[in-house]
């Protein structure tokens, strides 16, 4: 194996950091009774400016059976975890779809789409994840128009932009808890428990206040709390962690 740090200068004092070969991207191998990824494009290289997921997820498209994910930042994979727990949602894919377009200075460049929503009535929606600072530039915006011109009709129905930082740390933790228990750790009989001490009292101060009005140990009303906030039965300040002491209460219909 070639060693990268064989040709530095070790006599010299450096004042950058060395530059060094990058590993490339990180290719999963086969995981048994896990559908492999399927995106046209990899993004799981090494950033120094954002942190790159992967994990599992089932969709109905896939039989519920699971299947491997990637995102390009924390950001994209909890757009994507949020379009999961919901039971309008028929398929999520990510980097599904590469095509061309004419960038604004004339060349023809391609774009990877970030993820592809399937809803269950049929629509198709491409979503397009970036920071605010990114979508603040002019010239990144007349990008997505370019971008958005160019969609093949065939692939997707909508185009949605999404400001990536609307999903602060706490919402991403939430969702990311949110999707495991719906997904991975269902339990209809404790959520329909606790949806109808809600039912009753239509909101708790705190989360906590629950733990004594029903004989379910109190990891079971957390979770099912949980669950019935990602199918949006229930409503919570969404960009704070959920714990013992949140305001919980019944959703309003729009």
């Amino acid at each position: 194996m070639k060693n990268d740090f064989a040709d530095l200068d070790h006599d010299t004092w450096q004042y950058e950091l060395p530059r060094i070969r990058s590993a490339g991207a990180v290719n999963i191998n086969d995981i048994p009774g896990t559908l492999p990824y399927s995106g046209v494009r990899n993004p799981l290289t090494t950033s120094s400016v954002s942190h790159k997921v992967a994990f599992t997820y089932r969709t109905a498209a896939n039989g519920w059976q699971s299947k491997i994910g990637a995102a390009e930042s924390m950001a994209e994979a909890a757009v994507a975890m949020e379009a999961l727990v919901s039971p309008m949602v028929h398929d999520v894919e990510f980097q599904p779809v590469a095509f061309p377009y004419h960038h604004p200075d004339g060349r023809i460049g391609s774009h990877t789409i970030d993820l592809r929503i399937t809803y269950a009535t049929g629509l198709r929606r491409f979503i397009f994840v970036r920071n605010q600072n990114s979508l603040s530039k002019p010239q990144v915006q007349t990008e997505i128009d370019a971008i958005h011109a160019a969609v093949p009709e065939e692939e997707a129905h909508e185009f949605t932009v999404v400001d990536g930082d609307a999903y602060s740390r706490p919402r991403r933790e939430n969702l990311c808890r949110m999707h495991h228990l719906v997904h991975f750790a269902p339990d209809p009989e404790s959520d329909a428990v606790v949806g109808q001490l809600f039912a009753r009292t239509g909101e708790v101060w705190h989360l906590s206040d629950l733990f004594g009005q029903t004989s379910l140990p109190k990891y079971k009303v957390f979770k099912s709390v949980l669950r019935l906030l990602a199918r949006r039965e229930l409503e919570a300040d969404r960009d704070a962690v959920i714990c013992e002491h949140s305001h919980v209460w019944v959703a309003q219909d729009d």
